[in-house]
């Protein structure tokens, strides 16, 4: 809120007097601390080396030494609803994201845009006169404002962050990613070929915010929220990161399983006497078949060995970035700025079990409906980790990453909702190498800070009435490992699945197939006396009736408060139903100009199970023109209209499955103005309700190539490579070009795409895919 003008104001300036006193932000209390939050994705609590996992994170091990590792924290299940708790403090439900932004509707605690009653933390720091940085992954702007074209209004910059850098999807390819930039679409700064990954660009870049601010203003403490891409699909790493891993996974997940459960108790995470659950799923059917393990011993040689290699991938993709953020840390301390720096190094939910029970390639299989073809993984194998694959492990693997716990992310079990934390902070935390038992959530690390920083959150901001924080602080875990917990009461839901934990004790609720879609009153209640039973290995339901009814009459309550009803476990049909209204011109055709941003897949003509035209205006002033006129998607899955070679060219990627199918004109394109097409009349509906048909490509009136055509019936991109004109300005669809290709030796006048009323929908399928990814 503005100041009030402290000065004297008279008719000459010579007889007045000046205020300058700061007319928005207040002053930072010197000596406050800087802010590091450091937030991985799909990591499951025995994955990482500080607690006693295989896969080597010597900048956590070094943060744990200088600080405290926390055994009871615990998250929502899934990425954006847990980190919308990490901006505001406020449950999931509160900010509107009972599930991911795709996964919106309509409802208070499922509409995916944060209240402005629930301000962000970076909000009030911003205020208070910390400097406030987003670098790498968001996922948390509504869905209907992910486009160039939308209200700001809830990107990052306008709620309360000073600049941002990143990905604004659940995920993106970390050799070609879909960046963002404050509020506009960026391209990446260099290529893989000259050694570009994502981990290592946002490093850079947060380095750069940090040090941007202490040269002009070194009094201004810092809050910056960092987000790889790591741990989330694709799993991508430098070949000398995943060869590090080679043959240490050749044991397979179940003996992964009984190597860490021991060590895990040697280090303190879990009491002894720990428990390990039985193998996922329960062997009653009562988890969909696609998060299902395929036992070790049930697997063939090639199987293994494959299996092995995308553990190895996965841990050196993990491996890598936890190195590029150890050169932040290194600048911190190279600076002088890390003693006074709280760090906070955690997960955003479980291990992901989106991999399906094979493994993929290219995971845009899974979201499409197509199952995963071994025999043909196989063939990528050595391609693992690098640009020509889009991979995730076996759901085998995240059982094992999960141990000793039930199921994995998704879930209410602590497979899903308990996650690796590490707090550093060596001027404010006298203790070094410690544990911490006690039990917390997400909701409860605002609250810390704003004691940490000694900032108290304001009744309004921004001219609205803010919703009381829910948490509870863990500062007192820093001085005392033995203090009781001062949190007695966390719900959890997700997906249809729910749990509440209240005073050691945690009830459960069975929800899924065996249930039958809806009546959730028939769901079975679990109950663990997780005081004694930290991996809920042993169900107390039968033997105390009472406590099931207390908890789950708890339940009920705390979800009065949180609007977390409506519970969702829609079909498809009635989930598509209530999602936003996409934006469709008159007579199904849209219209895009070369050099416009990127427009995202979920904005853009959909052209999946339907019968459609592209057609794009173009004068060719040279006759060596040539580039891309129209492309949308990448080699997993896209399609691309481009000259080459003076002939005009077609491109469909079905997911990245060889060959790709190519319709290349029979005449030369020549200097002058043309009009490029390409018509797909779909004919029938094949297996996975993929779209059968002719494809034509013409150049102005005339049909020049011809043939079949097979697409797809689920989205391109998982990443956020869109639609664009006169160039391909993400992961090439074609592989008859490189990056870009942007049309040169001419201009493009427009492009349009119409697409057919003749949809087949298989709802199920597009259900299932959705509510699985994050």
């Amino acid at each position: 809120m503005a100041k009030k003008f402290g000065g004297i104001i008279n008719l000459d300036i010579r007889d007045s007097v000046p205020d300058w006193t700061p007319y928005t932000a207040d002053r930072a209390p010197d000596g406050s601390p800087n802010v590091l939050i450091i937030l991985f994705d799909d990591t499951g609590m025995a994955a990482w080396s500080p607690y006693g996992g295989r896969i080597a994170m010597p900048t956590m091990d070094r943060l744990a030494a200088n600080g405290l590792t926390y055994t009871q924290w615990h998250t929502t299940a899934l990425c954006s609803p847990t980190r919308s708790s990490f901006l505001t403090g406020r449950t999931h439900h509160q900010n509107g994201f009972a599930s991911i932004s795709e996964g919106a509707t309509g409802y208070p605690g499922a509409n995916s845009h944060i209240p402005f009653e629930n301000a962000f933390l970076a909000e009030v720091l911003r205020e208070k006169g910390w400097n406030t940085f987003w670098v790498g992954k968001n996922h948390n702007v509504p869905i209907d404002e992910w486009h160039s074209g939308a209200s700001k209004r809830n990107w990052p910059l306008a709620r309360g962050f000073d600049r941002f850098y990143g990905f604004l999807g659940g995920e993106t390819n970390q050799w070609y990613p879909d960046l963002t930039e404050d509020n506009h679409n960026v391209d990446q700064p260099y290529l893989p070929d000259d050694g570009y990954h994502l981990s290592k660009d946002l490093a850079d870049k947060a380095i750069e915010f940090i040090t941007d601010s202490q040269q002009t203003a070194p009094e201004k403490p810092w809050y910056m929220f960092f987000c790889p891409g790591a741990n989330h699909a694709p799993h991508h790493a430098p070949q000398e990161w995943i060869d590090k891993y080679k043959g240490q996974f050749d044991d397979g997940y179940e003996a992964y399983r009984d190597w860490v459960l021991p060590r895990m108790i040697e280090r303190g995470i879990l009491p002894e006497g720990t428990d390990i659950t039985d193998i996922n799923p329960m062997p009653d059917g009562t988890f969909a078949p696609s998060d299902s393990v395929r036992p070790w011993a049930t697997l063939s040689a090639d199987e293994k060995a494959l299996f092995s290699r995308m553990a190895e991938v996965y841990a050196g993709f993990s491996s890598y970035t936890d190195y590029e953020t150890g050169r932040i840390i290194d600048y911190l301390e190279e600076s002088g700025q890390l003693d006074n720096t709280i760090v906070m190094f955690a997960a955003d939910n479980g291990a992901s079990g989106e991999g399906s029970p094979d493994g993929s390639v290219n995971e845009g299989k899974f979201f499409n409906g197509i199952p995963d073809d071994i025999a043909q993984n196989l063939t990528m194998i050595d391609k693992l980790g690098s640009p020509d694959t889009y991979n995730h492990y076996p759901t085998g693997w995240a059982m094992a990453f999960s141990t000793p716990f039930r199921m994995f992310k998704r879930y209410s079990y602590q497979g899903g909702v308990a996650d690796p934390l590490v707090i550093s902070w060596p001027k404010g935390i006298a203790a070094r190498g410690e544990v911490r038992n006690q039990y917390h959530h997400v909701t409860d690390i605002v609250p810390t800070l704003l004691e940490a920083l000694g900032v108290e959150f304001p009744d309004v901001v921004n001219g609205y009435m803010q919703t009381p924080l829910p948490g509870v602080s863990m500062a007192y875990t820093f001085a005392s490992a033995d203090a009781p917990t001062t949190k007695q009461t966390q719900y959890y839901e997700m997906l249809g699945t729910r749990a509440l934990w209240h005073e050691g004790w945690k009830v459960v609720a069975l929800h899924g197939p065996t249930s039958g879609i809806g009546h959730f009153e028939k769901d079975v209640w679990q109950l663990f006396h997780t005081d004694e039973d930290r991996s809920e290995a042993v169900d107390l339901a039968e033997q105390y009736p009472d406590k099931v009814a207390e908890l789950v009459a708890l339940w009920f309550e705390e979800a009065g408060k949180y609007n977390v009803l409506p519970l969702n476990d829609l079909t498809a049909r009635e989930i598509l139903a209530m999602e936003i209204p996409a934006v469709i011109p008159p007579g199904g055709t849209y219209t895009y100009y070369a050099g416009a941003s990127d427009v995202p897949e979920r904005m853009a003509a959909n052209v999946h199970g339907v019968s459609y035209t592209i057609a794009v205006e173009f004068e060719a002033t040279d006759a060596d023109a040539e580039g891309v006129l129209f492309a949308q998607g990448s080699r997993f899955g896209g399609h691309s209209l481009f000259i080459k070679n003076h002939k005009l060219y077609y491109a469909y990627n079905f997911l990245g499955i060889p060959p790709e199918t190519q319709f290349v004109s029979d005449v030369a394109v020549g200097v002058g103005t043309h009009v490029a097409g390409l018509e797909f009349a779909k004919e029938s509906v094949g297996e996975y309700g993929v779209s059968i048909g002719t494809a034509k490509l013409y150049l102005d009136e005339a049909v020049v190539a011809e043939g079949p055509l097979t697409t797809m019936t689920g989205h391109f991109s998982l990443c956020g490579e869109g639609l664009a004109v006169g160039r391909d300005s993400g992961d090439p669809v074609s592989k008859e070009y490189d990056h870009g290709f942007d049309y040169r030796g001419g201009t493009i006048v427009k492009a349009q795409v119409h697409v057919g009323d003749d949809a087949f929908i298989d709802m199920e399928r597009m259900l299932e895919a959705a509510m699985a990814r994050d």
